[in-house]
């Protein structure tokens, strides 16, 4: 698979590289600070950037602040050199971003009906999907770099193996994904990849540590320590829904009992609501529950927003549940932020006030002082912006 740097090559090759690593985050740099960076001369380095400048990957992008005197010009990444391409595997529908090359979103695209299956034509069947997709709506393919795909379950990027579309020993579903795209593609479990979406550019800020809960019909949860996004020995980081922190003996997806996904999940919330239906507490949602009907989950969340006090308080379980398991990851790893996310953040009105005073009566004072506690600010978007910037971080990085 040919990448976008078979083309970066010559005397500077190894700093103009380093330069495209640097400026990955949207970041900006005199030739002053470049020089800097990069441990050689400013006439050197000015002789690296107009040549990157004229190959099209920087562009002078305004003056520098200053406190007083001449303000130097600042370089950053070109956004017509590339776009990136981001896609959100849902259980029945793709969610869909391009960023370009300094990261700015330019298309997001969500609800495209499409369930993938264990089968290399469904693979190839997605990327057909997202192609036309992306046709519809103008954007070039032809500086198209990379793709990013966001799978649930275990996800293993550097091998291209995801266990839950699993196709078989020889061919990773990644390889599968390239043959249909054409081009470099990262794929990613989809926690992680909502964590890097609003690590880069979302509510995170300057924070450096982030948690992010992705609290959809499971839960899984995403890391960045340091900076840098965590995947564990073998990638499969983040599955906190599968500790095993309640006493409640619900049997979890996975088999074993007690998970705290059992506790704080949409599933749970699911089944928490039919059990409140079954005794026989009025709801918005009673008639349909007695006629025999299934009651979905957009059907509570939808219950919610209507201010249903039977789905209000099930959501506030929730909430208290997920709080005092995030007191003890606040306990584990004194993080800047943690932002939670998924499907059910939608109910952030009444989700966050219990999860906070969980957090408060489970954890240590002196360590949560410094945690500040959010609701996703990209919502369902951080998925498909997040695979979308992570396969540009890869791409960048990937350059030997």
């Amino acid at each position: 698979m040919s990448t976008f740097f078979n083309d970066i090559s010559g005397h500077y090759a190894t700093e103009k590289k380093t330069i495209l690593s640097l400026c990955t985050n949207g970041m900006a740099f005199s030739m002053a600070d470049l020089a800097k960076e990069l441990d050689t001369s400013i006439p050197r380095i000015s002789r690296i950037v107009n040549e990157m400048m004229e190959e099209g990957y920087l562009a002078d992008v305004g003056k520098q602040a200053s406190a007083g005197g001449r303000r130097p010009n600042v370089y950053g990444l070109n956004p017509s050199a590339g776009y990136f391409v981001g896609v959100e595997v849902g259980p029945d529908s793709l969610t869909l971003a391009v960023t370009d090359f300094p990261g700015r979103t330019i298309l997001f695209e969500d609800n495209i009906a499409f369930q993938l299956t264990n089968t290399e034509e469904s693979a190839l069947e997605l990327c057909r999907i997202v192609t036309e997709h992306l046709e519809q709506s103008s954007i070039d393919s032809h500086i198209i770099r990379s793709y990013g795909i966001n799978l649930t379950g275990r996800v293993n990027h550097l091998t291209g193996y995801s266990y839950s579309y699993y196709i078989n020993e020889e061919k990773p579903i990644k390889d599968v994904f390239e043959q249909g795209f054409g081009k470099p593609v990262s794929i990613e479990n989809d926690s992680r990849g909502m964590a890097y979406g609003e690590y880069m550019s979302g509510i995170a800020g300057d924070a450096k540590t982030v948690l992010f809960l992705n609290v959809g019909w499971g839960l899984g949860m995403g890391m960045v320590l340091n900076g840098e996004l965590f995947l564990g020995k073998s990638g499969f980081s983040g599955e906190v829904g599968h500790f095993p922190m309640l006493d409640n003996h619900q049997i979890c997806r996975c088999g074993k009992i007690g998970c705290l996904e059992t506790g704080a999940s949409g599933l749970a919330l699911h089944r928490l609501v039919g059990e409140k239906l079954h005794e026989g507490a009025p709801s918005l949602l009673s008639a349909k529950y007695q006629e025999g009907k299934h009651i979905t989950l957009n059907e509570i969340l939808d219950a919610v927003d209507k201010e249903d006090i039977v789905a209000i308080e099930c959501v506030e379980s929730v909430g208290a549940t997920l709080g005092r398991a995030i007191a003890g990851l606040i306990n584990v790893f004194n993080p800047d932020m943690v932002i939670v996310g998924g499907r059910l953040s939608s109910t952030e009105r009444y989700l966050m006030p219990q999860l906070k005073m969980a957090v408060n009566k489970y954890s240590l004072n002196l360590v949560n002082n410094d945690t500040i506690i959010k609701a996703s600010q990209l919502g369902n978007r951080a998925g498909a912006i997040g695979a979308s910037l992570l396969s540009k971080t890869r791409l960048l990085n990937n350059m030997e």
